[in-house]
């Protein structure tokens, strides 16, 4: 569906985003952001392995509560101050500060909205 609207007027965000590297540059060409979340920091969350491949500007955060609620939280329901994990666990793949992965991120999330 997204290959046939695909176009310079299409975006959005992948939602809760657990996909292979491949298929995260697949939506990245569609001129989508990877929304990502708690899986980050599973130890079988397998998006931790190529995250680093991927530039920063094509994620957006995401506590896609009261579900998948980060490492130390996994099972017991989610909320939005548990991004604070997720954000630390971007910072460690990217080697930056958790204030910069904010503002990036941030950043990103604003563009797709166009605020």
């Amino acid at each position: 569906m997204l290959e046939s609207e695909k176009g310079d007027d299409l975006f959005g965000i992948f939602h809760c985003f657990t996909g292979t590297y491949e298929q995260a540059l697949r939506a990245i060409s569609f001129n989508m952001k990877l929304g990502i979340g708690g899986v980050v920091t599973f130890k079988n969350g397998k998006i931790d392995q190529f995250l680093d491949q991927i530039d920063i500007e094509h994620i957006v955060l995401e506590t896609d509560s009261p579900y998948l609620a980060p490492i130390p939280y996994r099972g017991k329901r989610n909320e939005s101050s548990y991004i604070v994990n997720v954000v630390q666990k971007l910072a460690e793949i990217y080697l930056l500060s958790a204030d910069e992965i904010a503002d990036i991120t941030t950043q990103n999330s604003k563009d797709v909205f166009r605020i």
